[in-house]
């Protein structure tokens, strides 16, 4: 009966988490799993030397992880602390996730089932959940791409890990697209940018958009304009000169209302739905015509008369021309014929005159 009590202890005892080590002689000092999710708990890994402990610590950032053990029974003893707090601090620097997403990393070392073993725990200003959702590309013009997208679809945020990075202003390539793509992009958001970490070829990048118009109604607004660039490209003569198509788009643009020239935060859908507009909504909108017809045509930024202004060039018969909507008739100019307006010359192509080979 002793005997059986004495069995019953011992099994209650290697039921118990931490009990096992009654057998090694002396106490673990990891502290216990505080296990949040299953998704957000590691599995232990092991590590024998620097390189497996930094690959170990990695693994575990980029996967969101909150905490986890690592074994480290084959490692240097006296050089397990001292290389973890390395490999902290160089992930903590150089890694992107990290710069981005991680508050701290603490470890404490000790026993796991009776062998030494790190317990390491992460706090994130980022969750799990918006760490996996990084936007994985390469290189710069695929970043783009991304941007593009979330433009589209009105986003209020996007966060893409870029490799083999060159520092660009993202900012600009917003505006870019923008005036581009009126037909997509309602709104020029404001736009607010952060890159982690500091310096490298492997960086994430932040794009918050702060918009003055609902999601709902900007998507409402694509859907309103998207048949009115339709029929433009309808109205287009297929059998034309191109000056005559030019022209046709030109007509279909300018008779459209008895337009009040003034800015608009929403150009294209002020433009082409209440006829409210100022010279960068109708050079851009213009331009998007001529594209979707088949049409080069191009933005110039500049000014006329001293202020702010925008217009368009077209390619006529392989010669560049200045198209001023705004001047109450279709013309084609040259440079020569631009009085009042400035602009860079070395940005657009010379009109007026044949391209040399």
């Amino acid at each position: 009966m002793k005997r059986k009590g004495i069995a019953a202890v011992l099994m209650l005892c290697l039921l118990l988490s931490g009990c096992a080590n009654v057998f090694d002689g002396h106490y673990s000092s990891v502290k216990p799993h505080q296990q949040q999710s299953t998704a957000g708990t590691s599995q232990n890994v092991s590590a024998a030397n620097y390189t497996q402990l930094h690959a170990a610590l990695t693994k575990m950032v980029e996967a969101g992880r909150v905490d986890g053990v690592i074994s480290v029974i084959n490692y240097d003893q006296d050089q397990v602390e001292p290389d973890m707090k390395r490999v902290i601090s160089e992930i903590m620097n150089s890694n992107p996730i990290a710069a981005y997403a991680v508050e701290g990393i603490s470890f404490e070392l000790g026993k796991s089932g009776g062998q030494a073993a790190l317990d390491v725990n992460i706090v994130y200003t980022h969750n799990r959940a918006e760490i996996l959702k990084i936007k994985q590309v390469r290189g710069v013009e695929e970043a783009k791409a991304v941007i593009a997208s979330a433009l589209n679809q009105c986003e209020a945020d996007i966060v893409i890990q870029i490799r083999n990075y060159e520092d660009t202003d993202f900012i600009q390539t917003v505006e870019s697209y923008a005036l581009e793509n009126p037909q997509y992009v309602m709104e020029l958001p404001q736009v607010t940018v952060n890159v982690y970490p500091e310096s490298g070829t492997n960086r994430v990048v932040e794009l918050r958009f702060t918009y003055q118009t609902s999601r709902e109604s900007l998507r409402s607004m694509q859907e309103q304009v998207r048949p009115v660039f339709a029929s433009a490209v309808l109205y287009v003569s297929g059998d034309g000169q191109t000056r005559e198509k030019y022209a046709q788009l030109y007509s279909f643009l300018m008779e459209r209302y008895d337009y009040q020239i003034t800015a608009s935060i929403t150009p294209a859908y002020s433009l082409l739905r209440h006829g409210v507009g100022d010279s960068r909504a109708f050079a851009a909108v213009y331009a998007a015509m001529c594209r979707q017809a088949g049409l080069e045509c191009q933005v110039v930024s500049g000014t006329h008369k001293g202020e702010s202004y925008y217009w368009n060039i077209v390619c006529d018969g392989g010669i560049y021309y200045h198209v001023n909507l705004l001047e109450g008739a279709f013309r084609e100019r040259t440079d020569g014929q631009m009085a009042e307006f400035v602009w860079d010359y070395d940005a657009y192509p010379t009109c007026g005159e044949v391209p040399e080979e």
